[in-house]
């Protein structure tokens, strides 16, 4: 029994020695976590997840964390009767919408994540785009071709919104001071109105101002897989153009792909497609030479 008391401690000891290059490698430096899918709503996946972004602040790297919500959005919509729909996975946004929605993002979801990294032995806060002027939001325009006679018109999808500037003030005080912020996806625009954000693209435009060492999307598949099913861990740009012209890449994966790409052109080191459904998915990535999920740098 002892001796397989020792082997285990060995094989932690072990561990720990692989993953020192990496803790030296990326001390001081700050990691964007983008939130959300399966593990959002799986209580264990949560406080793994914590748990991880604990350990990133302890070993002195600086987690920000952008959280989604859309299924919790739905169903609170579904509770007040409000009806909703979609137009390129983007939810169309009426005022009563974008109210829900900054209640569910800003507070129930936002603050719940905060306890979580709480409870693990962590300093969070939570916040939006809105405070401190974080991001300041633009209306998103989307055009469609009409079938019967091919003509692109625009669709009004409301008070769905990009960022259009970030400002990171906010962020580098919080983690300064030895706090784990907590972003909810909403942005207010210079026109006065409060708009929501697809929290990807939020992650993305945060990483690139923060000059972020890497941007985490993590989802609910193993990464990038090519035509015959199997996990591409390395890709660049151009390869993503490729893929996207063959078909080998389609659906919701091409808009985080193009988050990614957008986020490593302008600033973030590089960017990371990972399960979030795999306890501790992301220390797996980050702190083993073996590594997890798709791995898009220049």
């Amino acid at each position: 029994m002892a001796d397989a008391d020792t082997k285990r401690m060995l094989a932690k000891a072990e561990t720990l020695i692989e993953a020192l290059p990496y803790f030296q490698r990326y001390a001081g430096r700050t990691f964007v976590v983008k939130y959300g899918g399966h593990a959002m709503g799986d209580e264990q996946a949560a406080r793994d997840f914590a748990e991880d972004i604990v350990l990133l602040k302890a070993v002195g790297i600086n987690p920000v964390v952008v959280h989604g919500g859309g299924p919790q959005i739905g169903d609170m919509l579904k509770r007040l009767g409000v009806e909703s729909s979609f137009v390129d996975g983007l939810r169309v946004t009426d005022k009563q919408t974008a109210e829900v929605a900054e209640m569910v993002l800003s507070g129930a979801i936002n603050k719940q994540l905060v306890g979580w990294i709480a409870n693990a032995g962590g300093k969070a806060i939570g916040i939006s785009g809105k405070d401190g002027g974080l991001v300041t939001a633009r209306k998103v325009e989307r055009t469609a071709k009409d079938p019967d006679s091919n003509i692109e018109r625009a669709i009004d999808l409301g008070f769905v919104g990009e960022p259009a500037k970030v400002d990171i003030t906010i962020l580098e005080t919080a983690s300064a001071s030895g706090m784990i912020p907590v972003v909810a996806p909403i942005g207010a625009g210079e026109d006065g109105h409060t708009y929501n954000i697809n929290a990807d693209t939020m992650a993305g435009a945060v990483a690139a101002a923060l000059g972020a060492a890497r941007l985490f999307l993590l989802t609910d598949v193993a990464g990038v897989l090519d035509k015959q099913g199997n996990l591409l861990t390395d890709l660049t740009p151009a390869d993503i153009a490729q893929l996207k012209d063959d078909g080998t890449i389609s659906g919701g994966m091409i808009p985080k792909l193009e988050t990614c790409v957008h986020a490593v052109e302008r600033g973030c080191d590089a960017a990371v497609v990972l399960d979030g459904r795999v306890p501790h998915t992301m220390l797996l990535e980050f702190f083993t030479a073996r590594g997890a999920g798709t791995l898009i740098r220049k």
